[in-house]
């Protein structure tokens, strides 16, 4: 063999080696990187990419003033927004008129459009009562949101039709004039949807499936299961009251029921804001079971992989009368019941989902009374974070275009609905137009806290362009650094969060795709608050870790916010 020979397979030898190297070290990257898109990326890379992000960013720390804080409470019907903020899906025009309160399965559009087509069709056919055409007006809002202007007394309609009657049980036991005059109108279930693979593997386990055994598994940590935030959902509000009752079926507040509830907690990744926040989070692969009425698992055909087992108290849409009726009004309330119930309507419910598991019976323990009920929703409140301390940072838009109107409405709506954070709870804030400042470092949210947190939000001053995503960061920071050390002096848990306040797009620093891996990353949940805004931006920085966006105009904020930190704070 000559030496060049000799030499070039001595090259060749060195370049498949390299090769060789770079294939092995490039094989292991890929190795622990298998399955991780730009949205999966490794708390510690994601840490090291914000420690870089944060050097170019610049922060000034603003020395916060103690203000008074009141603590009195806020009126209910002053936090609710004028009713027009749930516009009529039927309007009646007869001389005699009822309006009816409806939850929105069967009182919304496309295939929850029930009882607006039975509506609709009474109203065409011209009935009269007492020689008066009669008519009738329905006006879709959630279950919970209408017991709020029902007891309040804020505005009230001539009748009432929930999901179930829990909360006409919650309504009465707070002296508000209320009668049952229907026990159903249109059969359903409430139900806890459960992948089918998870399903296989309980019954496999447990033999039977059912709700108790869900519950039990969940707290094994077998399974991880979601549901809805009962102060506003009738289905979570069932769910909630089928649970104590499984930890004790006489008293669903004794210590037995509350210690169960605990433990169930740890294991539930998070209470959801709203049912499509539960399905995107089901969708991603967070939840293997998460709560829905059967009309809905009916109509969703891409909810076929999971099983559906029923549970609680049966969803059959009573009918209420509220105040004092006229002896017109209940004659026409009486003739729309009986022509919602004959055979044409039933038989039409059935085409959108309704009056199917009628087998099933439901189940309401008799020592669940109003006053029960109302007492499990603080129970929850106070319980549902199971030990682990939420610590949170509000992420305050003060730039030019946040002057006048907004600022006050952002500033108004955070004070007043800061008396539904919980002070076992941490709370900081961070400002932002131009740069970013931190206003209030993060610590527990006693009355001093609090104090700190109304001055500083009072003081807030807007002017200067919009860096939301470099204070998204800010925050991110604040918040592991704080959360760390919190957890290292108590031993317990922390779950941190950001709600972000803005009015509208960034113009200034990073952008969303430059920070979207960093936040996917540390696995925070970013609730976003849009006043008066193009909500596009804010609900895909929410969806990047299953959190909800919220179009909170100017006249239910403070509502918005009170049910967002009843959910998560």
């Amino acid at each position: 063999m000559s030496k060049t020979s000799s030499k070039k397979n001595a090259l060749t030898l060195v370049i498949i080696a390299a090769v060789m190297i770079v294939v092995l070290v490039g094989g292991i990257f890929i190795i622990n990187n298998t399955g991780k898109s730009k949205s999966q990326m490794s708390r510690e890379v994601a840490a090291s990419h914000l420690e870089k992000k944060l050097k170019h960013i610049d922060v000034t720390n603003v020395t916060p003033r103690k203000a008074a804080v009141e603590i009195t409470g806020n009126n209910l019907a002053d936090e609710l927004p004028d009713i027009e903020k749930y516009p009529l899906s039927v309007e009646g025009n007869g001389m005699v008129n009822i309006e009816i309160f409806s939850s929105t399965e069967k009182s919304s559009s496309g295939t929850d459009g029930w009882l607006n087509e039975v509506a609709e069709n009474f109203n065409k056919e011209r009935n009269t009562i007492n020689g008066q055409l009669a008519s009738i007006s329905v006006r879709p809002i959630a279950s919970g949101a209408a017991v709020d202007y029902i007891v309040s007394g804020k505005y009230l309609p001539q009748a009432y039709s929930p999901s179930n009657v829990l909360w006409g049980e919650m309504i009465a036991a707070q002296n508000a004039d209320i009668k049952l005059e229907c026990d159903r109108i249109a059969g359903n279930t409430a139900g806890i949807l459960i992948h089918k693979k998870a399903y296989q593997k309980l019954e496999a386990a447990y033999g039977t499936v059912d709700v108790g055994t869900i519950i039990e598994a969940t707290i094994k940590s077998e399974i991880s299961m979601g549901y809805t935030n009962p102060y506003a959902s009738s289905t979570g509000i069932n769910f909630l009251v089928a649970a104590l009752q499984e930890f004790d079926s006489e008293n669903i507040l004794s210590d037995t029921a509350v210690e169960k509830f605990q433990q169930f907690q740890q294991n539930v990744p998070f209470v959801a804001y709203t049912t499509l926040q539960m399905r995107e989070a089901a969708d991603s692969g967070v939840l293997d079971a998460f709560v829905l009425e059967y009309q809905g698992y009916y109509n969703a055909t891409g909810l076929r992989d999971y099983e559906f087992i029923p549970f609680g108290v049966r969803h059959d849409s009573p009918m209420y009368s509220i105040g004092h009726l006229n002896a017109d009004e209940q004659e026409l309330l009486k003739t729309f019941i009986n022509y919602c119930k004959n055979d044409k309507n039933q038989k039409l419910a059935q085409k959108y989902g309704f009056n199917y598991k009628d087998e099933y019976q439901g189940n309401l323990a008799s020592s669940v009374d109003g006053n029960a009920m109302i007492s499990a929703q603080h129970l929850w409140k106070t319980e549902k974070d199971a030990g682990s301390a939420v610590m949170a940072v509000f992420v305050a838009d003060v730039s030019g275009s946040m002057a006048g109107a907004p600022i006050a409405n952002l500033q108004n709506s955070l004070i007043n609905a800061s008396q539904y954070i919980n002070n076992t709870n941490y709370v900081g804030l961070v400002s932002y137009s131009t740069n970013v400042n931190i206003n209030l470092p993060i610590a527990q949210f006693d009355l001093n806290q609090r104090s700190y947190f109304t001055g500083a939000v009072q003081d807030l001053s807007p002017g200067g362009n919009t860096a939301t995503y470099d204070a998204v960061l800010v925050a991110l920071d604040m918040l592991m650094t704080e959360k760390e050390k919190v957890e290292a002096e108590t031993g317990q848990p922390v779950k941190p969060l950001l709600f972000v306040l803005s009015d509208g797009e960034t113009n200034e620093g990073n952008s969303l795709s430059d920070i979207d891996d960093i936040v996917a990353g540390f696995e925070v949940p970013c609730y976003t608050i849009g006043y008066n805004a193009n909500l596009n931006k804010l609900a895909e920085l929410s969806s990047i870790n299953e959190a909800a966006s919220i179009n909170a105009d100017s006249d239910d904020v403070v509502y918005s916010l009170k049910s967002l930190f009843n959910a998560q704070m």
